[in-house]
């Protein structure tokens, strides 16, 4: 009750990195594997198909976070957390989590029902993410505002990967 008490957005963070274990916690709340006999995730998954990826977004580079060994594998060299959303914050803070759906994972169906089960997905593990941010005392805001196209080139995903929404997650900051 406290931790749904305290749930709440917050677009002011702090540029303090987040230690490499509060990540770690913070992406296996999101969608890592809490039943290993079944491969069965934190978070539901239409049909059980996860087709989610979370990409992380950070100063060092982008890294895809690989739930199986709750590890990250890094992707790009490069600092693209301007490119995770329009807003001016995403670039300072330290963490930017990108939903990115891969529509090869979801069967033969018409390509609107990807996106609203890919968007249901993606709001069941965002929701994860507000949780533990506020058990844990971080700041998070789920966004919609993204330039995709920009974003999927820059992260050099496939045609059948798609960016459904981002998150931004760091120490609370200040008002100044």
């Amino acid at each position: 009750m406290e931790v749904l008490k305290d749930r709440q957005s917050s677009r002011v963070f702090s540029n303090e990195s987040l230690p490499l274990q509060t990540l770690s916690n913070l992406l296996w709340a999101a969608w890592g594997i809490n039943r290993p006999e079944s491969g069965k995730r934190t978070a539901p998954s239409a049909v059980n198909r996860q087709e989610m990826d979370i990409y992380v977004a950070t100063a060092k580079g982008v890294f895809l976070y690989d739930a199986n060994e709750n590890v990250l594998i890094p992707v790009i060299e490069e600092d693209i957390r301007a490119l995770t959303g329009t807003q001016d914050y995403v670039k300072d803070a330290p963490v930017n989590l990108v939903y990115v759906s891969d529509f090869s994972k979801m069967g033969d169906g018409e390509e609107h029902q990807k996106f609203v089960t890919s968007s249901a997905n993606t709001g069941f593990i965002a929701q994860n993410v507000y949780l533990y941010c506020a058990s844990e005392g971080l700041a998070t805001v789920v966004r919609g505002s993204i330039d995709k196209p920009a974003l999927e080139a820059a992260m050099k995903l496939r045609p059948e990967q798609k960016v459904i929404l981002a998150q931004t997650v760091g120490y609370p900051g200040t008002n100044e």
